[in-house]
C-alpha cells in the first residue's frame, strides 16, 4: 500500500470505527496532536482516545486534497458526523502527517476550521 493510499484507508477505519486496524497504521511512538487534547504518544494512548476520549459517534470523512511529498503529507478536507451528545456537526480540517521509514504515520497534527478568535 503506498502512501496516500495508507491516509486513505486510515480515514475509513476511523469512519467504520476499526480501532484495531486504525491504530495499526501508526508507527508505536506515534504522536499525534489534536486540539483540546494534550498529545496523544503511542499506540496505546491512540487506541484510548478512540475508544473512550474521542467526542465524535459517527460520521463521514471526505477528503478533497491529498499532498504527499517524501516522508510527509498534507490532506484537507471535510467532516460530518454526530456527536456523542446528539449533536450534528460539519466541519472542515486540516492533518499533516510525518512518516517512518517503515511507512506507518510517525506523527499526526490535525486542524479545525472554526471561529476561536
Amino acid at each position: 500500500m503506498d502512501t496516500e493510499q495508507r491516509i486513505r484507508r486510515y480515514y475509513e477505519l476511523v469512519d467504520e470505527g476499526d480501532v484495531p486496524a486504525l491504530v495499526e497504521l501508526f508507527d508505536q511512538e506515534a504522536v499525534y496532536h489534536r486540539p483540546g487534547y494534550d498529545p496523544l504518544v503511542g499506540r496505546a494512548e491512540l487506541e484510548r482516545f478512540y475508544r473512550e476520549e474521542r467526542v465524535i459517534r459517527e460520521g463521514r470523512h471526505t477528503l478533497s486534497t491529498t499532498l504527499v511529498h517524501e516522508d510527509g503529507a498534507a490532506v484537507h478536507g471535510t467532516f460530518e458526523g454526530t456527536l456523542h451528545d446528539g449533536r450534528r456537526v460539519s466541519l472542515r480540517f486540516a492533518d499533516f502527517f510525518t512518516f517512518s521509514e517503515a511507512g506507518t504515520f510517525r506523527s499526526r497534527d490535525t486542524f479545525f476550521y472554526a471561529p476561536l478568535v
